[in-house]
């Protein structure tokens, strides 16, 4: 029996797109429901976290400790992709995509539900961090469930396209949530929003999450899982199989079944390779608003404006970053996004900054912002799945992705305010990004060039 032979055999189209609609449409919810609570800052801030409203500078605290509870969550993700990832690769994709689907929903909807600090006084902040943690963990859990769902299932040669997908309803989610509190700001006076009006997206989780966990309780496990046996054992020993650590020349890597130590240095190298991503990603789409306010004197309106301009980029280039990558390989079309960024940040940036740069100039900037990330965005989610064995693909590439982001976004906020108004250097965005990518460009050069062409393993 040749080694073809043994590979699963393709799976149906049919399957593969419901697959790819139960992974999108959940992280759709998920990051939805993730990105409500930072749009609702300040009146969180006003309802959980303002002892005496009313008092100086009571404000300014609140708004701290809800962005401090906004932070707890991000360095959740990790134990969250751990923990979860530990159950898609010994009991399967389903029950870890249907258990964080289930804990979002379930935590989204209680913070809808919570009495504020003048219902139950200092316990109210306390049970909204606690809920804030289980959401980060949830969101941990869900990059590494719904990427190895995807590209398990993706048709020959389209694991680009459909890992992706990944990072295209990320976008959407958040555009979604953002929307939402849009509206709601829109159609309610203020007073009735922070009296009750900000309770109705966190509600709406119930039933948008109820119709994710619907389509994922449907599911079945992609091929190549194991019919049988122990949990987490494959269903014949392979080996070839191992991590893609550090091997860059033969098809396969090293012999031999993978060990915590290979485990270890494929995660670190998976951290490498998306840092850029993670940081650039954060800078221009995060942070660039209030950098643009605070540091060039930008009005609001006009933050507003590069926000959208420079999400509708990334959003456009996301799908079609990754189809690229199928065809040429994940190494050109990532190392073009990373080189973009460390060559182009400072003079994007410098263009935002000059006083007789047209309207026309410096949205052109911001969008060419939005699609380098994308660059990296698109194939970025198949590269990792491609780095693990399925035996360890939920945990490995979840983890990396968390890392990463937990290190190089959630301290990138406080990492360039900090150093901007110490420094009165307005050019740190594009320091902070453009250094990220040069490293993450050195850690994609270990990328081989046909990895897109090999079967998982």
């Amino acid at each position: 029996m040749t080694p073809t032979e043994l590979l699963p055999a393709p799976p149906p189209h049919a399957a593969a797109r419901r697959a790819l609609l139960a992974g999108s449409a959940g992280n759709l919810v998920e990051w939805y429901e993730f990105g409500v609570y930072g749009c609702f800052a300040t009146v969180i801030a006003a309802n959980f976290f303002t002892p005496h409203p009313g008092t100086p500078g009571g404000g300014a605290e609140a708004l701290v400790a809800t962005y401090a509870s906004f932070a707890l969550a991000f360095f959740f993700r990790p134990v969250g992709a751990l923990l979860f990832g530990r159950i898609g690769d010994r009991f399967g994709r389903r029950p870890a995509l249907v258990l964080v689907i289930g804990l979002m929903t379930l935590a989204t909807t209680l913070i809808g539900l919570l009495p504020t600090r003048a219902d139950i006084g200092a316990a109210a902040p306390w049970l909204l961090t606690f809920l804030r943690v289980l959401q980060g963990l949830s969101a941990g859990g869900e990059f590494g469930g719904a990427v190895s769902l995807m590209v398990e299932y993706a048709p020959p040669g389209r694991r680009g396209l459909y890992g992706a997908w990944q990072s295209f309803t990320v976008a959407l989610g958040l555009l979604a949530g953002a929307g939402t509190a849009a509206a709601l700001a829109a159609v309610l006076p203020a007073e009735a929003l922070y009296a009750w009006g900000w309770r109705i997206p966190f509600l709406l989780a119930l039933p948008l999450g109820t119709v994710a966990l619907w389509l994922r309780t449907a599911l079945e496990e992609p091929p190549g899982a194991p019919p049988g046996g122990p949990p987490g054992r494959p269903a014949a020993a392979d080996p070839t199989e191992a991590v893609d650590a550090t091997d860059t020349t033969g098809p396969t890597g090293p012999t031999g079944p993978a060990g915590p130590g290979e485990q270890a240095r494929a995660v670190v190298l998976g951290i490498g390779r998306i840092m850029g991503w993670s940081a650039a990603g954060y800078a221009f789409l995060v942070v660039l608003p209030s950098h643009l306010q605070s540091a060039l004197g930008a009005s609001f309106r006009d933050a507003l404006l590069a926000t959208a301009l420079v999400n509708l980029g990334f959003a456009a280039s996301i799908l079609p970053a990754g189809l690229l990558s199928d065809r040429v390989g994940r190494r050109p079309v990532m190392l073009g996004g990373a080189l973009g960024i460390a060559v182009l940040a400072h003079p994007l940036l410098h263009l935002l900054q000059s006083p007789g740069a047209s309207p026309q100039t410096r949205a052109a900037a911001v969008l060419t912002a939005g699609v380098l990330v994308g660059l990296l965005a698109g194939p970025g989610p198949a590269m990792l799945a491609e780095m693990f064995p399925r035996r360890v693909r939920c945990t490995g590439l979840g983890l990396s992705y968390a890392l990463a982001n937990a290190v190089f976004s959630g301290c990138a906020g406080l990492f360039i305010t900090a150093l901007t108004a110490r420094t009165a250097d307005t050019a740190i965005p594009a320091h902070y990004a453009a250094g990220a990518c040069a490293l993450s460009a050195v850690a994609l050069l270990t990328l081989r060039g046909n990895d897109h062409r090999e079967p998982l393993r």
